[in-house]
């Protein structure tokens, strides 16, 4: 087993992986950029070294100053978390020339995945059924792309065959205003990512997003952990995730072909360590691969409550060269969780971004609660990195038994200092159609309102204002109860029993 683990990366997924080394006796090393010096991950690791400035670019995405601090704290291994460098190529080969081990997949794994085009092309040779779209790989010139959109058919989706998260693309419903959008995609590609390729895919209406969490080690071992359903998004961002998926519910069958799917996939590309592929599912079942994603996923734990493996765990095992420890017989899903990523936005000012201090925080605790976070009562929100604060995981028996405790834990949950997700996710939580199972990766943004949520809800403004005079109150209260030593050197207890003794 390793002895001791760099992560690179902040936020809550660091302090994630920080815990799951801790649990494996294995000794942590933080990196921290000047905004992050007193953040919850530098706290937790045994080991902190600064970066650089605030800037990803001149911090978090320095391969140069990680490897460098890595050598210095002499770790064995690198984890990348998600984002960041955690599917750069070069990062992952950088890490095998300095003979340190990368806990995630091979280079060579990460590069055919990491370009949409070559993905397509690699999963369909192996038997994968993929989205109707431009086949082939390499660049293709906007002439090329508008010759062959009308055989592919409208609506489509222009796409970047770099990166993810919804940089990159746009809906084309007719031809006459493909060449701007073709042109705006390619912009946003090559300020994200460093390269401009694009390509077309058609547009399912109407799909659900579901995507399977597969394990493979370096013995040729592959299983899967299930799906989670991830269609609930918004502007491509997924907002809430469930496990299992209800439009699978209680079809084993149907679960079984994408886990054999998915499996496949990633044996096409040798794939090792923990990833997950995304699958778009029409109305009638039929599944279509997307993309994979070569590292951990920021809903991985709902897929630990309902199977009971410490993903992260597994990724270190797995790199350290053991089988897994699992054989897919093994793999019984248990209940149901969601996951709500509470974001620093807000909701009623098209999310916005809310920088500031975190004046306070409560958290929501009870049966089936879990928040994996990375920030506290003191902790200032900057505008430098992702608006993710929290995750909040619920776990029930059953599907309305996750949603209630999830409900309970919102109204639980209290953040003062910056405006928040919460509100807009107790009103999705109240949706008729999310209750219902009755909706697709187009609801948040056609079927949802947020102001037609609130309508009907009587508003109690005094009550806010009551509760803030009271917040006040005790944080007054608090700091009044500090008291100043005296001139003495001890207590006035110790003082009186003193003067006892000299009495007696």
């Amino acid at each position: 087993m390793f002895k001791k683990v760099l992560i690179a990366n902040r936020g809550e997924i660091a302090v994630r992986i920080i815990r799951a080394c801790k649990e494996l006796g294995i000794r942590t090393v933080a990196v921290y950029s000047e905004v992050d010096r007193c953040a919850l991950h530098v706290r937790h690791a045994d080991e902190a070294y600064l970066l650089g400035p605030a800037p990803s670019r001149e911090s978090y995405l320095r391969i140069d100053k990680i490897l460098a601090i890595a050598r210095q704290a002499e770790v064995d291994a690198i984890h990348p978390g998600y984002g960041f460098l955690a599917e750069r190529e070069e990062f992952a080969e950088a890490c095998a020339e300095a003979d340190i081990a990368f806990i995630g997949p091979k280079p060579s794994a990460i590069a055919a995945m990491g370009d949409k085009a070559v993905a397509r092309a690699t999963v369909a040779r192996a038997g994968v059924p993929v989205i109707p779209g431009t086949e082939g790989e390499g660049n293709l010139r906007d002439d090329d792309l508008l010759a062959v959109a009308p055989q592919i058919g409208f609506p489509l989706l222009i796409k970047a065959t770099a990166g993810g998260g919804g940089k990159g693309m746009r809906e084309v419903k007719a031809l006459e205003a493909m060449p701007g959008l073709l042109a705006s995609a390619r912009r946003e590609a090559e300020s994200a990512f460093g390269d401009g390729n694009v390509y077309l895919e058609k547009l399912i209406t109407g799909a659900r997003h579901i995507e399977i969490q597969i394990l493979a080690d370096h013995h040729g071992n592959v299983i899967h952990l299930g799906e989670r359903e991830c269609s609930l998004q918004r502007r491509h961002q997924k907002v809430l995730e469930e496990a299992p998926s209800p439009f699978i519910a209680d079809d084993e069958a149907f679960r079984r072909r994408m886990g054999e799917m998915a499996c496949r996939a990633a044996a096409a590309v040798d794939y090792h360590n923990a990833g997950t592929i995304e699958c778009l599912v029409d109305k009638d079942q039929n599944f279509y691969f997307m993309e994979m994603n070569t590292r951990l996923q920021v809903e991985h734990p709902i897929t630990e409550l309902v199977t009971g493996v410490d993903i992260v765990k597994e990724q270190i095992r797995i790199a350290r060269g053991r089988k897994l420890r699992y054989t897919q017989d093994d793999i019984k899903l248990s209940g149901w969780a969601i996951e709500c990523r509470i974001n620093a936005e807000d909701p009623y000012e098209n999310f916005l971004p809310s920088t500031g201090r975190i004046e306070a925080t409560v958290l929501p605790t009870g049966p089936g609660i879990r928040v994996d976070t990375g920030v506290y009562a003191g902790f200032e929100i900057t505008p430098y990195y992702d608006s993710l604060i929290a995750k909040l995981i619920c776990y029930g028996e059953t599907r309305g038994e996750a949603i209630l405790r999830m409900r309970r834990a919102l109204d639980e949950y209290r953040i003062i200092g910056v405006k928040t997700t919460i509100p807009f996710h107790q009103r999705l939580l109240d949706s008729h159609r999310f209750l219902a199972n009755n909706f697709d990766t187009r609801f948040i943004e056609e079927r949802f309102s947020l102001e037609e949520a609130e309508e009907g809800r009587e508003t109690f403004p005094h009550i806010a204002a009551i509760l803030a005079t009271i917040a006040a109150h005790r944080q007054g209260r608090q700091a009044a109860q500090l008291v100043q030593r005296g001139e003495r050197d001890t207590s006035n207890w110790k003082w009186v029993g003193r003067y006892e003794r000299m009495h007696r």
